[in-house]
């Protein structure tokens, strides 16, 4: 069963621009943007689990902090110490 939804020009723009091929329908479309974004439940349950972990989010603060601060290694020194 089709139903019709009503959109703002400025979207339907947006999602213009998201299609890959000009015959693509909003609805072919939309349910690959809702596919893509479709959560297991394990997965947010472990994401609130970090969230609401104080000590984890005091560390993760503090390592986007030295981060910012240009402390730290980057992915490739931390390749290249351990030659891979």
């Amino acid at each position: 069963m089709a139903t019709t939804i009503q959109i703002e020009e400025k979207v339907k723009s947006k999602l213009d621009k998201l299609k890959v091929h000009p015959r693509e329908s909003y609805n072919q479309l939309i349910e690959k943007m809702a596919d893509r974004y479709n959560f297991d439940e394990e997965s947010l349950q472990e994401t609130i689990e970090i969230l609401s972990d104080p000590e984890a989010m005091r560390e993760l603060a503090e390592a986007i902090d030295c981060m910012n601060k240009g402390k730290g290694k980057s992915l490739e020194q931390f390749r290249k110490e351990l030659k891979l």
